[in-house]
């Protein structure tokens, strides 16, 4: 389910202009080696913002964690973490910062 949410995104926030990237891969650096190791954002609106999204019961910290370390990885600034399994989807959203 997570991926038919993650097309819808994509597909209204690009139809609102904003500039979209999906399963971007994010490769690890250690000591100047470049590791492929299967990280992928959802989505990166703007370079600026990375939005997780999630189709599960609860969100568990093991979810922020991941956006986190997405946003570590990329060095970007702010994340959403969004679980599309809520009863209103504004209280689905939780707000992940690095280093602000």
């Amino acid at each position: 389910m997570e991926s038919v949410y993650e097309e819808v995104l994509f597909h209204e926030l690009s139809l609102k202009g904003l500039a979209v990237e999906k399963q971007k891969p994010l490769p690890v650096i250690w000591k100047n080696l470049k590791l492929n190791l299967g990280f992928r954002t959802d989505l990166i609106v703007n370079n600026k913002v990375i939005v997780e999204i999630k189709s599960v019961e609860e969100i568990h910290p093991v979810h922020s964690k991941q956006a986190l370390t997405y946003l570590r990885l990329t060095g970007l600034k702010l994340g959403l973490l969004i679980n599309f399994n809520s009863p209103l989807i504004k209280s689905g959203i939780t707000r992940i910062v690095n280093n602000l």
